[in-house]
């Protein structure tokens, strides 16, 4: 006697799953530009890898003896794949069932998803299509009675941001838990015209769209106008945007690839064929003389860092500091860099929260951090005081001064204040090299004069004259060499041997890594 009978019935419950939502809602999806969810898992993992856990989950129907008639699948997929050859749990929402309603699914499912994550110490990749919510009104009146919100399985979401990287992909309208699980994660990817995010369910979205609605009375715009792409990637919510979902899919999967697999595990270094000897002449000339004049600080990272590893993250958002991942020498480091060409490189509220998130990462994942520098200062200002800058700006000098992965920084230009201070920690080693466009101090010298002279100013003969020869004594006393010679910076170097001393400190940082196994 075999079990061929029951092995039948297995099949057709894998294929009334393959069906989704079916052909109509499926073709809806596409119909919308939108991929469905077993054809983005096919294209995020490794070809051939992904082995569904639960398939057959869902909502049977059956005749009057019993048998089965039609299921309708759970609107969460998930199970163990590759990425890059290496084991993660990939999940996607399924919004042919009911929009990827939580409450259409089953919540053990999800669950178990994320506690695999974290239990076998694997990266998790978060699909997310849907309201992922508890409910509707429909389903409080079915069960007879309300109840205070609790969201099963989300301590096992706050353990896997200790544990593993954890990656969200916002592929669609998001809104109430959906939305949650795209902010909880330590990279978030929206597609641009595709992906809302919303803090409450779809009702309510609705509701407000309407109020929102432009003069067109178009529907969708008004969703974008509330909770697309552009809002969410330039107020911090979700790291990046693209344009779509293939680009969604290589940008997570190239995230991971600069991560280990979990924390306490170290990530990977990759074959290099860039000399870490490499010395750019274009350096010289990359800081212009005039400190009013701004100059590209992603072209410094083209010059010094691995050819074609730079990975940035965050772009559209907290502008005034680029951070990055990328690679010197193969080996993975985490980069800070000031961008000048964003309020002149002064970290405001938004900055400097972004650089404390990213510390916070590169210290978790045990990633090296670079940071380059040309930093005027906090922002100042009315609004810089209103957005509470100072509090978020030493929230990011207290992440740098609590991480304990080796640091190492580059003054290229400016470097005032308590923000320049926040830089590296002053209390230990300081692995820091200075270009000799160097300009630092408590604050700066030049704004200052007319205020600090006042009185020699108003006894000379020539006011302008004397200013000028302030000038140029102060500009012997700021120099570079000055402080060098105090030993109160540690090296002045040749901006064209950046990529080199930086390559030395990756592998000296490295090997301090690797000491810690």
């Amino acid at each position: 006697m075999t079990w061929a009978k029951e092995l039948e019935e297995l099949r057709r419950r894998e294929a009334l799953a393959e069906e989704m939502g079916g052909p109509d809602k499926v073709a809806r999806q596409h119909s919308r530009g939108k991929m469905d969810a077993r054809a983005r898992l096919a294209a995020l993992c490794d070809e051939g890898s992904f082995r569904e856990i639960g398939k057959i989950a869902g909502r049977g129907h059956y005749d009057e003896n019993g048998d089965l008639d039609s299921v309708i699948p759970a609107p969460f997929l998930f199970g163990k794949a590759t990425i890059n050859g290496r084991p993660v749990v990939a999940t996607a929402d399924d919004f042919t069932i009911r929009g990827g309603a939580a409450d259409a699914g089953i919540a053990r499912k999800m669950v178990q998803a994320e506690q695999m994550a974290h239990e076998l110490r694997l990266p998790i990749v978060r699909m997310i299509d849907g309201t992922g919510g508890g409910g509707s009104v429909k389903t409080l009146e079915q069960i007879g009675a309300t109840y205070i919100p609790a969201v099963p399985g989300w301590g096992d979401v706050v353990t896997n941001l200790d544990t593993v990287p954890v990656v969200a992909l916002a592929l669609g309208p998001t809104a109430g838990l959906g939305a949650a699980r795209t902010v909880a994660s330590h990279y978030s990817i929206m597609v641009k015209g595709l992906s809302q995010i919303f803090a409450a369910g779809p009702a309510v979205v609705e509701a407000m769209a309407e109020a929102y609605r432009d003069g067109s009375g178009n529907h969708e715009d008004a969703k974008e106008a509330l909770g697309g792409s552009a809002i969410h990637t330039r107020n911090g919510v979700v790291d990046d945007e693209v344009v779509s979902e293939a680009e969604a899919f290589a940008r997570a999967r190239h995230f991971l690839s600069f991560m280990p697999e979990h924390v306490g595990q170290l990530a990977r270094r990759a074959e290099c064929s860039d000399p870490a000897d490499r010395r750019e002449e274009a350096l010289l000339s990359l800081v212009p003389h005039d400190p009013k004049q701004v100059y590209s600080m992603r072209r410094a990272l083209e010059l010094v860092l691995d050819k074609g590893t730079v990975f940035e993250i965050g772009r559209n958002w907290g502008r005034a500091a680029i951070t990055a991942l990328a690679r010197l020498d193969g080996w993975p480091v985490a980069l800070v860099a000031s961008d000048p060409s964003y309020l002149g490189g002064s970290w405001e509220a938004k900055t400097s929260e972004k650089v404390e998130r990213f510390v916070k990462l590169a210290d978790q994942f045990r990633l090296p951090i670079v940071h380059l520098v040309d930093n005027p200062g906090f922002m100042i200002g009315r609004e810089a005081e209103m957005a509470g800058t100072i509090r978020y700006g030493i929230e990011a000098m207290n992440a740098i001064y609590k991480a304990s992965v080796p640091l190492a920084s580059v003054v290229m230009r400016r470097a005032y204040g308590i923000a320049g201070s926040a830089m590296s920690n002053a209390e230990r080693y300081q692995y820091r090299f200075c270009w000799p466009s160097g300009d630092w101090g408590s604050l700066p010298i030049a704004g200052g004069l007319e205020v600090a002279y006042k009185a020699e100013l108003e006894a000379a003969d020539d006011p302008a004259a004397e200013l000028e020869a302030i000038r140029e004594r102060l500009a012997k006393v700021t120099s570079p060499f000055r402080s060098a010679e105090r030993f109160n910076v540690e090296d002045i170097i040749d901006p064209r041997d950046t990529r080199p001393l930086l390559c030395e400190f990756a592998q000296l940082a490295w090997r301090r890594l690797e000491s810690e196994r």
